[in-house]
């Protein structure tokens, strides 16, 4: 996953929470085909190891063929052990220290940090390559328990250097604001795959909204 430049915002895509791997595999080629991602996490929620390996088999080579991270959620061993570029933890999950330590110096490694200053400072100083905040808008995808605003991301924006991913319900039409304030990545997920017009279109029309947020 590229360090974004000073005026540059591009998309982060999430995974359904549930999916068919080689159905799924389609889907995710239309939607790397059709503009610029930056990465691909793929978030799985309750099935076995064995069900994440064969989604990382199915998927990983997608993204990356297309030099596209591709980041696996909540589980480091797995991660290291199937190829994937790094892995996300959230505050609930492997600690951000512990992760490192599994995938080692040169993967990515990035740390859920809700609507928390402390804890977004905390994993930068640890060394994570990116802080996720949110939610910023009403989410189907999971319980939102935190919601953040712009201003944290402008604040980020000003204190650090790492780059920051905003994430909750964001869309084409309401992600200018958050481009605005300084966010490097949105990760979007039911928003490109719930697309009535399909992923491809759904990530043509949130790389045109990004484009004009940063024209301004």
């Amino acid at each position: 996953m590229a360090q974004p430049t000073d005026q540059s915002c591009r998309l982060y895509l999430v995974t359904p929470p549930a999916l068919e791997p080689a159905a799924f595999a389609v889907q995710l080629a239309e939607a790397l085909d059709a503009g610029d991602v930056a990465c691909v996490q793929l978030r799985l929620k309750d099935c076995s190891d064995d069900a994440v390996r064969r989604a990382c088999d199915a998927l990983r080579p997608v993204a990356q063929q297309r030099d596209v991270a591709f980041i696996l959620n909540d589980h480091p061993a797995l991660a290291k052990e199937m190829g994937c570029d790094g892995v996300h933890v959230g505050q609930k999950d492997t600690p951000y220290a512990k992760a490192r330590q599994i995938v080692g110096k040169d993967a990515i490694v990035g740390v859920t940090c809700h609507d928390s200053r402390h804890l977004a400072m905390e994993a930068g100083e640890a060394g994570a390559d990116y802080v996720a905040f949110g939610a910023f808008f009403p989410t189907a995808t999971k319980d939102a328990e935190y919601h953040a605003t712009p201003d944290l991301l402008a604040w980020w924006a000003e204190m650090m250097e790492i780059p920051c991913v905003a994430i909750g319900g964001i869309t084409p039409e309401n992600c200018g604001p958050l481009v605005a304030a300084g966010a490097d990545f949105l990760a979007v997920v039911s928003g490109v795959w719930n697309c009535p017009e399909g992923p491809g279109a759904a990530v043509k029309a949130y790389n045109a909204a990004i484009a004009g947020a940063l024209a301004g």
